[in-house]
């Protein structure tokens, strides 16, 4: 049977009968005629690097073996065809079919179908809306796909949505079978959806949310053919959260098709801040990683391949919304009116662990592993060098004296690392190590906590910089990264990010000329809803980490309403107690099973009946790699500090693309975000559109901001105060 065939019919001895003059050859043929030769004749030597089909609307078909996903985008002029296997509950077949089918084609392709299938109970059309592929999981029985069926708009960047999932549905891809509700795989499928895929997973179809802005926009988009050539921009597989569920199913998750859709797990928020009249979008991201994840008092440290518990990096971009696209008149990705900033939190870097079986709400630290060379360390630290560039400068929090130690005893090793590490890195290039016990400081009376760490905060973006996108006029890169501790990598860091936060904010307005100098202050509307921002960003974190709520604020620490604060810690802290005490090895399985670090096997363990997961997030030592240098512990090349290829020729927009594009393929696949963006083909009213309801300064303006025209007026903007006589 040819594969034209195999993709019509589920049935094969209808294909004698109905189709044998009649395939999905003469469908192509069949349609209109070819719009695009005389835009093709004209085409230049220029060409898009990396296109991608937009999908971002889906229905399912289903015959009796065969299931159909049918996929297009907001134009609804191509579609795209996924065919899933029924026949074999155990194994995986999943066929991506080439061709961009027409309106016309797709239903001449479905009719045929159902012709084709009308013995055996035809074609039926799935009631459920779909808007996205997450992925493919088996557990005992057989397999399984994942559907988004429900999304929320929550931020735009450069006319390309970003979505929260609100909804998913698991569907069995075998025959339905009643689950006994002991069986094995109704226990696989609890621990599954313990993972709320409702809460903290996003996901863009146009823009690639697994790297930051900076790698996004300094990626050439255009190759000249014959004198260079590009793969693109691959996407970042530490952020990837869906991965293991894609890779089931896809062999090439860099694939331009459409149907890769990678899910971000973290934090996405974004504000409107209005100064006379211009839009300010501040926009926060927080990707935290798939590696050696987990709950807070089962993954501590770091493993030996040097990825820590609690990896998340923060990315802030501020906007001038003047204009929307990327892109300028003359360039791609010439807009000058973005920026952003991107630090980093993780567990120190140093194998240890905290025993919980005492049921005390501070358990005890050891340290596990003793190691003179300090190895998962050292990777660490290339992974950071390779991801940011130099300089590295770590932030360490922790508690420095205490009456029994706890967090004192990992401060001593972990600058004792950095000290080893340095020996063998350029003076230029050694990790700067700044230890505070910003705990005790809190407590103290002679201490400055917020002043201290904006001193730092400036110090630290006078090394990095931040990113401002444009080609070669006003251009800037970020060059290393900050990187934020203390024990849990939540209150006080969470505090120390902010306030480096607030500093970039003020270098990231004064560049797009909204500020006189690159400072804001604390009591100001922007700074104000800022904050917001940065607690809800801490929040989340906690939440998907610790269990609870942040206990510690910026109010704390800048002791402010102190008291009514005092009953909230209180409780957070019994929820965070609780959380670790009960919940954190079901959170852990769950975890272990939706990112596959855990795969069912004939023959081996369930999941609830392994005494550790250690050997799921660290090499067998049988299997291990051959050991590395102990003094040189880096690649060199990593130490290069990354200057982006800013070659006009491969950013400039030719004249022949400035033309309306007369194929709808090109349309679709050069153009495919704007056709998201605006959907021409229904009428949207300004009280749904996102950007008219986002959360803004807004609502700090007074009722009435002029009391008596007779009397000195005080307006309040929104980074100061200005005083009218």
């Amino acid at each position: 049977m040819s594969q034209d065939a195999q993709i019509l019919t589920d049935n094969p001895d209808c294909l004698q009968d109905n189709y044998v003059d009649f395939n999905q050859q003469q469908i192509l043929e069949s349609a209109t005629p070819d719009l695009s030769q005389e835009a093709s004749a004209k085409k230049p030597t220029l060409k898009w690097a990396h296109p991608r089909f937009i999908l971002s609307s889906f229905q399912l078909y289903e015959t009796k073996t065969r299931y159909y996903v049918v996929g297009t985008n907001q134009a609804k002029q191509r579609y795209r065809v996924l065919q899933i296997d029924r026949t074999n509950p155990n194994e995986l077949t999943v066929i991506e079919d080439d061709v961009l089918y027409t309106e016309q084609e797709k239903t001449k392709l479905l009719k045929m179908i159902e012709d084709g299938n009308l013995s055996v109970g035809g074609l039926q059309l799935s009631t459920m809306e779909i808007y996205g592929v997450i992925g493919f999981i088996r557990f005992t029985q057989g397999w399984y796909i994942i559907f988004i069926t429900k999304r929320r708009q929550v931020a735009v960047l450069g006319g390309h949505y970003i979505y929260h999932i609100d909804k998913t549905r698991l569907v069995p891809i075998g025959p339905q079978v009643k689950l006994d509700k002991n069986s094995d795989e109704a226990r696989y499928i609890t621990t599954f959806q313990n993972i709320d895929l409702a809460k903290n997973f996003y996901f863009s179809y146009t823009y690639d949310l697994t790297n930051s802005l900076q790698n996004n926009l300094t990626q050439p988009p255009l190759d000249v053919s014959g004198t260079k050539k590009t793969q693109g921009l691959q996407l970042n597989d530490m952020f990837v959260w869906n991965h293991y569920l894609l890779s089931s199913g896809f062999k090439n998750l860099n694939s331009k098709s459409g149907w890769i859709l990678p899910l971000i797990y973290g934090f996405v928020d974004q504000a409107k801040i209005s100064v006379f009249g211009r839009n300010i979008l501040v926009t926060l991201i927080a990707r935290r990683s798939r590696y050696f994840a987990g709950a807070r008092f089962l993954k501590r440290g770091v493993n030996d391949k040097g990825f820590v518990a609690n990896d998340v990096e923060t990315e802030q971009i501020v906007t001038d919304m003047a204009t929307t696209s990327f892109h300028s008149t003359d360039c791609l990705f010439g807009n000058t009116r973005y920026t952003s900033y991107v630090q980093h939190r993780g567990s120190i870097p140093l194998i240890w662990s905290q025993d919980t079986t005492n049921m005390s709400p501070k358990p005890p630290i050891e340290l596990n592993v003793v190691d003179p060379f300090f190895s998962a360390a050292a990777l660490h630290f290339e992974n950071l060098f390779q991801r940011y560039g130099a300089p590295c400068i770590v932030l360490n929090l922790i508690k420095q004296k205490e009456k029994t130690k706890r967090e004192s005893i990992l401060g001593k090793e972990f600058a004792e690392a950095i000290a080893y590490l340095n020996q063998f890195l350029p003076k230029d290039k050694q990790i700067r190590y700044i230890a505070w016990d910003m705990s005790r400081a809190s407590k103290s009376h002679d201490q400055d906590v917020i002043g201290y760490l904006e001193k730092i905060a400036e110090e630290v973006m006078q090394s990095t910089s931040f990113f401002r996108s444009g080609i070669n006029t006003d251009y800037k890169e970020q060059n290393g990264v900050l990187r934020t501790n203390c024990i849990d990598c939540l209150d006080r860091t969470n505090a120390a990010q902010f306030l480096m936060g607030k500093c970039a904010l003020g270098y990231q307005l004064y560049a797009l000329g909204v500020i006189a100098s690159p400072k804001v202050d604390f009591d100001s509307d922007a700074v104000n809803i800022f904050t917001e921002m940065y607690h809800d960003h801490g929040d989340t974190i906690a939440l998907q980490y610790g269990g609870s709520h942040l206990v510690n604020t910026m109010e704390t620490y800048r002791k402010i309403n102190q008291w009514t604060s005092h009953p909230r810690d209180m409780i957070e802290s019994i929820r965070r107690y609780y959380a670790n005490a009960f919940s954190d090895a079901d959170k852990q399985d769950a975890i272990n099973l939706f990112l596959g670090n855990f795969v069912t096997k004939d023959g081996q363990p369930m999941l609830w009946e392994l005494s550790s997961d250690y050997h799921l997030h660290n090499q067998h030592p049988l299997k291990k790699a051959s050991r590395r240098d102990y003094r040189n512990w880096y690649n060199k090349k990593v130490l290069e500090t990354k200057h982006y290829d800013q070659d006009p020729e491969l950013f400039r927009i030719p004249i022949e693309f400035r033309i309306p594009a007369t194929d709808p393929d090109e349309s679709d696949l050069y153009q495919g975000y704007w056709v998201e963006y605006y959907n021409h083909k229904e009428y949207t009213s300004l009280e749904k559109l996102f950007t008219y309801n986002m959360n803004g300064t807004l609502k700090y303006r007074p009722l009435k901001l002029i009391a008596n025209s007779n009397e000195s007026r005080e307006y309040m903007f929104f980074f100061c105060f200005f005083h009218l006589d």
